[in-house]
């Protein structure tokens, strides 16, 4: 069994147009995916990271026209291709509640 600590890095995102989806960006350098859904009912917002999720998959997730329905047919469903892990807790108080994302035009 591998122990070991993978590095998780805070990947910056860009808000999108749905009702199922706040956010999303991607870390080309370790393939990984970022979602932050929308607040649930207490104003709680979660990030998920997704792996193994490449660039071209992402700029197809972006250009789709609906960012939900793409989550749910090609992502969700598809949980031993990507892997996914809660990683709420690594961005803190951005996405405890809902907040502006991290602006990734800003970043670079």
């Amino acid at each position: 069994m591998d122990t070991s600590i993978t590095t998780r890095p805070i990947i910056a995102t860009d808000s999108v147009e749905s009702s199922q989806v706040a956010a999303i960006g991607h870390d080309p350098q370790t393939n990984t995916l970022a979602i932050r859904f929308p607040a649930n009912r207490k104003g709680v917002c979660s990030v998920y990271h997704y792996a193994n999720f490449t660039a071209e998959q992402f700029e197809a997730f972006k250009a789709a026209e609906s960012k939900g329905s793409y989550f749910g047919k090609n992502i969700k469903r598809c949980a031993d291709q990507f892997p996914y892990e809660n990683v709420t807790a690594l961005y803190g108080s951005e996405a405890a509640t809902e907040q502006p994302t991290v602006d990734a035009q800003a970043i670079e």
